[in-house]
């Protein structure tokens, strides 16, 4: 199934901010800790992104996105798998974090 573009703009949250501060430790596949920076969190159509950062890093590049899974009683965050919408969150990600750097 492709994705379906939200039919409104992306609007700032900071439900993870409020939960976690600035940064989230997340657990790979091996189950070792990776810590990242909680760069910005979106909430765009029904869906809520994240964009985080490897804290050991500062390259944009390895920017990952991801979505905010807000149940009554625990956050979690998933995967993007598919390409087409990983583009449009990266794409929505630009639009939001360099229009607040020009303001």
């Amino acid at each position: 199934m492709a994705f379906q573009y939200p039919n409104s703009s992306p609007q700032r949250v900071s439900t993870l901010h409020e939960h976690f501060g600035n940064e989230i430790e997340l657990l790979t596949d091996d189950g070792e800790p990776i810590s990242f920076v909680i760069k910005q969190e979106f909430q765009w159509g029904d869906v809520t992104y994240v964009a985080l950062l490897p804290f050991a890093t500062k390259d944009e590049d390895e920017l990952q996105f991801m979505r905010v899974i807000i149940d009554q009683v625990e956050i979690e965050l998933e995967s993007i798998i598919d390409e087409d919408e990983w583009e449009a969150v990266s794409e929505a990600y630009d639009e939001l974090f360099f229009a607040s750097e020009e303001n």
